[in-house]
């Protein structure tokens, strides 16, 4: 967790605490509603990031020399709105392999589409029809999960397996 992203904790601690002693239900329904959104955003993104470093490590194991690098604060646009998060660049040799994941953070940066509380695109360095769009949502259980925005419009859940497709063809070198 950043300092950014605690120093937030503490500043949506203190809203709720000041909206409970104010008698604002309203108000303290939202903030929760908010940090359980945020929550779920956060262990969304860090399942990506962790599976493909996972990914990564394996492979290093067995000499692939894949370098990672992430970075904080990366903005990124899906269709007309901005998404604050992270970015995971993957390296080994001349192919790229890059995971944006995050959501608006401010009002004019826009709203996450299709009801959606983060998203997130993988994107192959020279392979465009590769590239994939994520959206973050909420499963019937209440769980986040990824899902890809198919060409078509439909929507599929990402599985490990599509990961690791992704890496694969990353990998590949024909």
């Amino acid at each position: 967790m950043s300092e950014l992203d605690e120093e937030w904790g503490h500043v949506l601690a203190e809203a709720e605490r000041r909206a409970r002693s104010a008698g604002r239900g309203d108000l303290l329904e939202y903030l929760r509603l908010r940090a359980s959104n945020d929550r779920a955003r956060s262990t969304g993104v860090e399942w990506l990031f962790a599976t493909f470093t996972q990914l990564a490590g394996e492979a290093n194991r067995t000499g692939a020399g894949v370098q990672l690098a992430k970075k904080e604060g990366h903005r990124f646009d899906v269709g007309s709105a901005t998404m604050v998060g992270w970015l995971l660049t993957l390296k080994a040799g001349v192919r790229q392999l890059m995971i944006e994941a995050g959501w608006p953070r401010a009002p004019r940066d826009g709203i996450v589409p299709g009801n959606g509380l983060a998203c997130a695109q993988i994107r192959h360095f020279g392979i465009r029809s590769a590239n994939e769009e994520l959206l973050l949502i909420r499963s019937r259980e209440g769980t986040p999960q990824w899902h890809v925005l198919e060409r078509t419009g439909r929507r599929s859940q990402l599985l490990e397996a599509r990961l690791r497709q992704h890496f694969k063809k990353f990998l590949d070198v024909r």
